[in-house]
């Protein structure tokens, strides 16, 4: 079987697939209880939810050691488009380098698995030119996005009871890094 033929048959089964599902879909509960350390059950952490693969995940325990540092010593905040200083710029990480530079923040929601991901966010409306150090506008900064799945906290939609929970899949684009393109032309 060629590739397109493949991909059209893998269409298909999947569209099959999702219609079985929507007939005979079943939401399991599960109580506060046997919800450990704000983790999902791990009926749901199958082998094809490599969470720790993510890079927006293996930010995390970095970041938040960062965040605990600066709350000892007061360190330096990039407000805003930093200049480029090429003696510094060579020992320094591919976000301060890049011509579009960005930083990372934790973004915390209670409902998602993994509730805690690393979110990029560009420091530049425009990109920094090679020649002068500067931002310029003749460029804009934009953020990239990678799919992820995610699972979903939900209350119980059969089960009267407060404080129960099932889950859904969901899939979110998560920033993951900022790049230089040219602006769109507002004409």
């Amino acid at each position: 079987m060629d590739s397109a033929s493949m991909g059209l048959f893998c269409a298909l089964l999947l569209l099959l697939t999702a219609g079985t599902k929507a007939r005979h879909h079943h939401h399991h509960c599960f109580s506060q209880a046997e919800l450990q350390a704000g983790e999902p059950p791990t009926r749901f952490l199958s082998r094809t939810m490599h969470w720790e693969r993510y890079t927006s995940v293996q930010l995390v325990p970095h970041l938040e050691k960062l965040q605990q540092e600066e709350g000892q010593r007061r360190k330096r905040q990039l407000d805003g488009c930093p200049a480029l200083q090429l003696q510094a710029a060579l020992h320094s990480e591919p976000n301060e380098r890049s011509l579009s530079p960005w930083r990372y923040r934790i973004n915390a929601d209670e409902n998602r698995y993994p509730q805690k991901l690393a979110f990029a966010e560009c420091l530049c409306r425009g990109c920094i030119d090679v020649k002068t150090g500067r931002e310029t506008s003749s460029l804009n900064s934009v953020p990239m996005h990678q799919t992820m799945m995610v699972l979903r906290r939900k209350p119980c939609p059969h089960n009267p009871s407060p404080g129960t929970f099932t889950f859904e899949l969901d899939y979110i684009k998560v920033p993951v890094g900022c790049t230089c393109v040219l602006p769109r032309s507002s004409g």
